[in-house]
């Protein structure tokens, strides 16, 4: 799954290809820390602007900014042996781009869409650049929180 989309879609079309599967490969999108599969979204700010006021999408983390250089960052977090979605997570990113200063730490707040949960914020993505991407996860149960890295070229 790539980062950039062609054609403008929704989130809940978006999430609806985040699915998985036990044998998934590690990828720019995908990653495995501590058994839970984790998965990067990262799509224009607009895409959720675009939805009528009743839509639970045109509301979520406060509604969309507007603006250049608004995204929408989507978490999906699953346990790797069962393949179940972990619905109960804190979830919270550090994002830093290479020209740019400075770290940005945002909480991700849980997102019920399509019947399912993923974890999500707007965030401000600058001009073209690299950006590194952590993202922690705690799981209640679990004695210490998973960290992940993407890398994400804007």
């Amino acid at each position: 799954m790539t980062a950039e989309l062609s054609a403008p879609v929704t989130a809940v079309h978006y999430l609806s290809f985040v699915v998985a599967p036990v044998s998934a490969k590690e990828d720019e999108n995908y990653k495995v820390a501590q058994g839970l599969g984790v998965y990067l979204g990262v799509l224009p700010a607009a895409i959720a602007r675009g939805h009528l006021e009743s839509h639970p999408e045109a509301t979520m983390h406060g509604g969309a900014p507007r603006g250049a250089h608004k995204y929408h960052i989507v978490i999906a977090v699953f346990e790797v042996a069962t393949g179940a979605r972990i619905e109960n997570a804190k979830v919270s990113i550090t994002l830093s781009g290479l020209g740019h200063v400075g770290q940005n730490s945002v909480e991700l707040e849980p997102m019920a869409i399509a019947g399912t949960v993923t974890y999500g914020a707007f965030v401000t993505l600058p001009g073209s650049d690299r950006y590194d991407i952590l993202v922690d996860i705690s799981v209640p149960g679990r004695p210490e929180p998973a960290r992940v890295s993407f890398t994400y070229q804007h």
